[in-house]
């Protein structure tokens, strides 16, 4: 039935049996009929190299690309063109786990130095390599802090982390147990009165906040840690890995665990991926971390070597107790990090989130000066993403603008829309995006 799959008749119908069922249209009747194939795929005439590149023109044609002020925790930011060229080397692009160090040293050196330059950036003392994407890397976070205090598992995660992240966080926990409660919110941010509160208790593992937080506000965290420490309880922070160039870091916070997704650090949105987790904690925390630790030694002859290091035996034998073991797919976007990070260095990262910063405060005093858009947390700072709530309704505003070309930011309700700006921005296109507010404003 379908040439490049491996599997027979025969095959299918044992995995049927061993199943249960007698058909494929039993195994797959959970599914909703309307995402089911109504139809065999047809076989395509053979075509020229030309002709195949034209029909794959014809369908990104398709694709509307927008200016884009939407961020959430996935920002658009410029990718050097060094990126791609170097990522798709074919002993980069076809590299795998690498468990034969002594044929791997140009892998295990690339994920030693993400590791290096990701501790570095978020003021942690080790980094892992690495996460699926900032969302499962949080809820990793939380599964750290469960079996670091051994007896407790309830966790706390503040209402102003973004909404995405929540949700992963609350599958995880629910299949592992953890009794997971949120931190009400004030005025956009953590209510510290509640936290002490739920400290009180006396039976809280972790305590996961964001900075910035999902409206782009930047919280004041001083003596949080101090707080959680008293309660025995961690200090998880998710964080926008590019904004740490500009902003206090979660390790001058006194957090135990900094996770996020490295987005932000010049990978192209794609329509949502591949992306890439980052997770950095104490040292202390170390034999609890999931993914691969490479660590530098020497060999014999004294020459510096790197190798993967601290793998704990329940990784390949008591599994029950093992962390999630994340190899070969990740590889590929830590080597992206660390050629953009080595691209731009810490001055290049700084200005990139200045610019960004700049840009997000003269479109906020722009829209201000309309008299039909107003701040809505105006007394809290933020650095490059701001809330705004509207006089008139936000979906009239935003089917304006993608008439226009512009996807002016994410909807909060109603009348609040969540927009970001990068260094991607230019003075013109947030003039464009003024001028439609005051179009969408007398209508």
């Amino acid at each position: 039935m379908h040439r490049y799959l491996p599997h027979t008749p025969d095959d299918i119908e044992q995995m049927l049996s061993r199943c249960g069922m007698k058909s494929l249209d039993e195994l797959y009747a959970d599914v909703p009929e309307e995402f089911r194939s109504k139809c065999p795929h047809s076989d395509a005439r053979p075509a020229s190299d030309p002709e195949i590149r034209r029909v794959f023109d014809e369908l990104g044609a398709r694709n509307r690309r927008l200016t884009c002020f939407a961020g959430g925790g996935y920002y658009d930011h410029f990718t050097p063109a060094v990126i791609p060229s170097l990522l798709q080397r074919s002993e980069f692009l076809t590299a795998y786990t690498p468990y034969q160090p002594e044929i791997s040293q140009g892998t295990l050196q690339y994920i030693f130095e993400y590791q290096s330059m990701m501790a570095s950036l978020t003021g942690m003392e080790v980094s892992n390599a690495s996460m699926y994407d900032g969302t499962t890397a949080t809820a990793e976070a939380m599964l750290m802090a469960v079996a670091a205090s051994r007896k407790r598992n309830r966790v706390l995660i503040s209402q102003t982390v973004n909404p995405a992240v929540r949700r992963v966080v609350a599958t995880y926990a629910h299949y592992h147990g953890v009794q997971l409660d949120e931190i009400p919110e004030e005025n956009g941010v953590t209510s510290r009165a509640a936290l002490d509160r739920m400290l009180a208790d006396g039976d809280v593992a972790g305590v996961i906040v964001a900075t910035p937080n999902y409206y782009g506000i930047l919280e004041d965290y001083t003596g949080w840690a101090d707080a959680c420490h008293a309660a025995k309880a961690l200090l998880i922070m998710n964080c926008v890995a590019a904004d740490l160039a500009a902003i206090r870091t979660p390790g001058e916070w006194g957090a135990d665990i900094a996770v996020g997704d490295a987005q932000s650090l010049g990978m192209p949105l794609h329509y949502g991926g591949p992306y890439l987790g980052f997770l950095c904690a104490s040292k202390a925390l170390i034999r609890k971390m999931p993914g691969r630790i490479v660590g530098a030694t020497t060999d014999a002859d004294g020459r510096r070597v790197f190798v993967l290091t601290l793998q704990a035996r329940e990784q390949h034998i008591r599994r029950d107790k093992a962390t999630s073991n994340i190899c070969s797919n990740q590889g590929l976007m830590a080597l992206h990090t660390v050629i953009y990070l080595s691209l731009l260095g810490s001055v290049g990262l700084r200005e990139a989130a200045d610019q960004g910063a700049a840009g997000a405060h003269y479109l906020a005093s722009q829209l201000e000066a309309t008299g039909a858009v107003r701040l809505t947390y105006p007394e809290q700072p933020f650095l490059n993403e701001f809330a705004v709530t509207c006089s008139f309704p936000v979906d009239r505003l935003m089917t304006l603008a993608i008439e226009n070309e512009i996807f002016c930011g994410i909807r909060l309700d109603d009348h609040r829309l969540l927009i970001a700006v990068t260094e991607q921005r230019t003075r013109q296109e947030m003039d464009r995006l003024v001028e439609l507010v005051k179009t969408a404003a007398a209508e």
